[in-house]
């Protein structure tokens, strides 16, 4: 490394470290549960009173405001029972409200009651590299606090499925970035950062037993929350109420279908699942298990554009024209999109 990359690394660091916070996870437990977590968050736990509140569990996340805001991720305040606090760079320790969780993408927002905040710089996601150097802090439970790791964007739009909240609930991810910068627990939630310090993702995620191999979420999608937030208070997202199947070439040839792109209403495998979900947009605009989406609002869904993120692109009350593939007979419907709870 030269002299001058070494600056530069040292210089978005010390740029993004301030506004990086830990976020405790704190529930009410039976004096017997709080034991079970001694081993992990100190044995003083143990000391309370039935029913205290007890620390169970953290993350990082990122200063955005300097009126308290943070960005984190939603798998680290995916609890509704759970507390919250937020502890910042200079020790300071502040309770946490979550203002929103986005039912889309991995990504929460937090308020706490504070003023002058050291707040980070959003980048443009949209500008990411292949190859581009980028540097990942965070910090849990004031444990190897400030930890840096240093790395490349080594994928661009990648699609995974992550775990929420340490249950058994899963979601998909769509268009994050691959990295082989070390993501773990501590970091999760918190800033990816480029060269001149300035966020381009939040880490999300890391496949358990592979090595170098991390995910996180673009900021750009983050940003449109954030107008959400302060235009309706909450995130507002279309929602169409459908599960599918993106068709390729090798499923035209193992189900016999009659096209080699589009979205094949399916049901998943989890128990109950539906193709259609009841009093959706889906189902009031007609459509059905089976069914085979083929073009929206005259955009084609071809093989590498999936319908999830096509629909991300219009908004709440929009009407789209649906083309679809009903027994090989090509049909059309309207259809009214809702918001997503």
């Amino acid at each position: 490394m030269s002299n001058q990359e070494e600056k530069s690394t040292i210089d978005a660091i010390q740029k993004v470290i301030p506004a990086v916070v830990s976020i405790v996870i704190s529930k009410h437990l039976p004096k017997a549960k709080q034991s079970l977590f001694a081993p992990l968050f100190g044995s003083s736990q143990e000391e309370g009173h039935e029913g205290d509140p007890v620390t169970v569990g953290g993350g990082s996340g990122v200063c955005i405001g300097s009126d308290g805001l943070i960005l984190t991720n939603k798998h680290v305040v995916f609890d509704a029972e759970a507390e919250y606090s937020v502890l910042t760079y200079d020790e300071k320790d502040y309770p946490a409200k979550v203002l929103s969780r986005d039912p889309v993408n991995d990504i929460a927002i937090l308020k706490v009651d504070a003023h002058g905040l050291q707040a980070i710089t959003l980048g443009d996601s949209s500008k990411v590299q292949l190859g581009q150097t980028v540097i990942a802090i965070g910090t849990a439970l004031g444990l190897f606090k400030n930890s840096v790791s240093k790395g490349i964007i080594s994928g661009l739009g990648r699609r995974i499925t992550a775990s929420l909240g340490g249950s058994d609930e899963t979601e998909e991810l769509r268009g994050v970035f691959q990295t082989d910068v070390a993501i773990n627990q501590g970091n999760s939630g918190g800033p990816l950062v480029n060269s001149d310090g300035e966020v381009i993702g939040i880490n999300t995620a890391v496949i358990m037993g592979a090595q170098n191999i991390g995910f996180a979420i673009p900021i750009n999608w983050a940003k449109k929350d954030l107008e959400d937030i302060k235009k309706y208070g909450r995130v507002v997202k279309p929602y169409l109420g459908l599960r599918y199947v993106m068709i390729n070439s090798k499923l035209k040839d193992k189900y016999n279908l009659t096209v080699e792109c589009g979205a094949l209403v399916a049901r998943d495998h989890l128990p109950n699942s539906e193709a259609v979900i009841k009093n959706s947009p889906a189902e009031k605009a007609g459509l059905k298990e089976n069914d085979i989406i083929v073009e929206v609002a005259g955009k084609l869904l071809e093989e590498k554009s999936e319908l999830a993120d096509l629909i991300q692109e219009f908004k709440v009350g929009d009407e789209l024209e649906i083309k679809y593939l009903r027994k090989g007979e090509k049909q059309a419907t309207k259809l009214k999109l809702d918001e997503r709870r």
